[in-house]
């Protein structure tokens, strides 16, 4: 089944990543549901996501973020000598999850302990993002101009106009 989104960003300016985020989700066939994981808000802010990987060890783990995209990977070490297995429970396959991250999103940390991964995300708001109060002025449009077209031209970092000295006074 495809959806058509085309209505939704007539009137919204600025969306093309939110777009591109869903047309991705609309097409990938299935989802793996190999390592299980969570993802819990622990912040106004913040975030973490906990991964069950039994078996892995630290160094059979790597993350990467790139273009908005957080990449989960495992590779399986080479197995130690464990005497013949007679049933296999734990799941040791590689796995690679991906996971969205929004603008402005960054991975803070990662730590395993008791066979869980989790990572630490923050969402940063850059400050020319954050809500700040105009000031409304009342008063002649003059004042309303930039201090740079006021000021004097040396000032504004313009030079004056080379003219011509004045014509002699005919006689």
């Amino acid at each position: 089944m495809s959806y058509d989104f085309a209505p939704l960003f007539r009137t919204a300016i600025g969306f093309d990543r939110l777009a591109q985020v869903m047309d991705t989700a609309a097409r990938s066939a299935a989802t793996p549901s190999y390592p299980p994981y969570d993802i819990a808000k622990t912040g106004n802010d913040s975030y973490a996501l906990t991964m069950a990987i039994a078996g892995f060890g630290p160094d059979d783990i790597e993350l990467v973020v790139q273009d908005n995209t957080l990449i989960v990977s495992g590779r399986v070490s080479d197995p130690q000598n464990e005497g013949e297995i007679l049933h296999r429970g734990i799941a040791r396959r590689a796995f690679e999850r991906r996971f969205a991250l929004a603008d402005h999103v960054e991975v803070t940390g990662a730590d395993m302990n008791n066979g869980l991964l989790r990572i630490s995300v923050r969402q940063i708001v850059p400050e020319a993002l954050k809500p700040r109060r105009i000031p409304v002025q009342s008063g002649a449009a003059s004042e309303l101009t930039p201090k740079a077209e006021t000021a004097a031209p040396e000032q504004a970092g313009l030079h004056r106009p080379v003219t011509a000295p004045p014509a002699a006074a005919a006689a």
